[in-house]
């Protein structure tokens, strides 16, 4: 006889088949369906006042989505064309299994740092990345250790933050200055590109600094401009939007602006501007990523060395692309109400990234900006996403020809304006007033990026690591009052952490001849009991033997026998 539970309903089964059934059946309830493919719950409910604003948010990201991927394949040291490759996949996987209505998945300047270094600007090899990246996300979702992400603190992706935008920044002067042949080494970029300052081209620098004081400009207006209804006449607020919609677009419109200026120079002969140059024709193929990769000299590289020299990117890429994505995505639920599933979220990254391989994209994650103009202008569904994705794959169809002219000061540009806001040293200050200590890992972070920035997250999580455990190890222990109980001398310890404490406490007593007859210890946070514990209070109870001192458990959260029975000692335990 089998008996099978879901949720309040008991099964009893005489077959194990049936029973197995049964099981197969329950998983595939309308309920858990509805949890896997989040498109089922709100689809049924979709209509037209949806559809009117999905549209206008999807047609307003996908004009920022386009530029954005152009100028980020730069950032990851791709051809411009695998930007667009990598930005379609994940409005439409997003929409399947997504649960923010808000969040935009596609390539962020970030992620496009950290491809850069781990494949070095190898086209086959950043595929093969985010093949290998969906499948560990993807794993991670379906085992539930979205939880894993909680190691990495604060200080660490402030760090890590700020040190890729100052990265990444820099690394687009020498597209401004039009200098080629710079080392990608953050310390040698710098100073080959000062070195080289008279070779700049004044052509670049010109465009170049006038799309940066254009994007500053409608930075500002954006900020200055509220979208939303206002009592306002009505030629006032169809203004107000006219001038934030074209604020919101200001990088496609900059981009196109610095392409006719191009153009135009170079229908006369006069080339004075660096442009994007030729590119891949039309829409992708469809295809498995490839396994093997030739070198430059004809040297075949096999899977097992290419995964090999991924290295810790491997594990570092995964990580941060779940962790920008989830706080994202946690970030606009909190702001309009509603509530995500975090698995579901690592679930849809996880799938994005696999499906992107197929269509030669490199790995990507929820893109703050873009998330942001979706949200503001008025997203219902992650149906927007879908319209996103069309608009990508309409340039990708019929605009390839005219990103020839596009100059690389343009999108050095509208790199520079997007990971500024990136830098936050105020952070520096906040910590420091708040715990002093936290500047420590975000330093080791912060200097470490420069050098490889997954070692600057590697290192700022061990740093983390070793000043949590020593935290744990070296617990503050105080010896509070003594208090008169049944005539007998008892010191109050409160116990947080029993393996520490237990080298602690004997040392935290007065000397033997004003030694207390009683020690009471507070295990109010002491959740579980395994054999370390055991092992290191066998220990503390026979020197408190020695010292005639007897022990008390107080506000004990597991069973006193647990405690008994494994100490094979009598022990008076009292609850409260």
């Amino acid at each position: 006889m089998i008996q099978v539970s879901f949720g309040s309903h008991l099964v009893t089964m005489d077959q194990p088949l049936l029973a197995g059934m049964a099981v197969v059946r329950g998983c595939c309830s309308l309920r858990n369906l509805k949890a896997w493919v989040p498109i089922l719950s709100w689809l049924p409910r979709y209509n037209i006042r949806w559809l009117q604003m999905d549209l206008l948010a999807g047609i307003t990201v996908g004009m920022t989505t386009v530029p954005q991927a152009l100028a980020y394949a730069e950032v990851a040291g791709l051809p411009v064309e695998y930007g667009l490759y990598s930005a379609f996949m994940g409005g439409f996987i997003y929409s399947l299994l997504g649960t923010s209505k808000d969040v935009t998945l596609g390539p962020t300047a970030i992620m496009s740092l950290l491809c850069f270094s781990v494949v070095g600007g190898q086209p086959h090899r950043a595929v093969l990345l985010s093949l290998l990246c969906g499948l560990i996300q993807a794993v991670m979702a379906l085992l539930r250790l979205g939880f894993l992400l909680d190691f990495i603190s604060f200080p660490v992706i402030k760090g890590f933050t700020c040190a890729a935008a100052v990265t990444i920044g820099f690394g687009q002067i020498k597209n401004i200055l039009g200098l080629h042949g710079i080392p990608s080494q953050f310390f040698l970029e710098v100073y080959y590109t000062f070195y080289r300052i008279p070779e700049a081209r004044i052509g670049d620098v010109i465009l170049g600094l006038l799309c940066l004081i254009l994007l500053v400009l409608l930075v500002f207006m954006k900020a200055t401009v509220d979208p939303g209804d206002s009592p306002d006449s009505k030629y006032t607020r169809v203004s107000r939007k006219l001038v934030w919609t074209v604020a919101t677009m200001r990088n496609a419109l900059v981009v196109v602006a610095a392409s006719l200026i191009a153009f135009s120079w170079d229908a006369y002969g006069h080339h004075v501007f660096t442009l994007t140059g030729e590119t891949s024709q039309g829409l992708p193929p469809f295809r498995p990523p490839p396994t093997s990769d030739t070198t430059a000299n004809g040297t075949i590289v096999s899977f097992g060395d290419i995964v090999k020299g991924f290295g810790e990117g491997l594990a570092v890429i995964p990580f941060m692309g779940l962790l920008e994505s989830i706080a994202i995505a946690k970030a606009f639920a909190s702001q309009n109400n509603y509530r995500i599933d975090a698995n579901q979220e690592l679930l849809a990254i996880g799938v994005t990234n696999i499906m992107g391989s197929f269509v030669s994209a490199y790995p990507v994650t929820g893109s703050f900006g873009r998330t942001a103009v979706n949200s503001q202008t008025g997203v219902c569904t992650p149906a927007g996403g879908i319209v996103t994705s069309a608009i990508v794959l309409l340039s990708l169809a019929f605009l390839m020809p005219a990103f020839y002219y596009i100059p690389k000061a343009s999108l050095a540009a509208v790199i520079i304006c997007a990971v500024a806001p990136m830098v936050d040293f105020h952070v520096v200050a906040k910590m420091w007033r708040i715990r002093r200590l936290d500047l420590l890992p975000f330093a080791v972070t912060f200097l470490l990026s420069f050098w490889q920035v997954q070692y600057g997250i590697i290192g700022g999580v061990a740093t983390s690591g070793v000043l949590l455990l020593y935290n744990v190890a070296r617990p503050q222990i105080k010896v509070l009052i003594h208090h008169d109980i049944s005539k007998d001398k008892v010191n109050l310890i409160s116990l947080y952490m029993v393996t520490a404490c237990t080298r602690v406490i004997p040392e935290s007593l007065p000397p033997s001849a004003a030694s207390p007859r009683s020690v009471v210890l507070d295990c109010h946070h002491v959740s579980t009991i395994d054999y370390s514990v055991i092992s290191e209070l066998k220990d503390l109870l026979r020197q408190f033997k020695l010292r005639e001192v007897e022990l008390v458990f107080c506000r004990l959260q597991v069973r006193p026998s647990d405690i008994t029975v494994s100490l094979s000692i009598e022990v008076m335990a009292r609850r409260g």
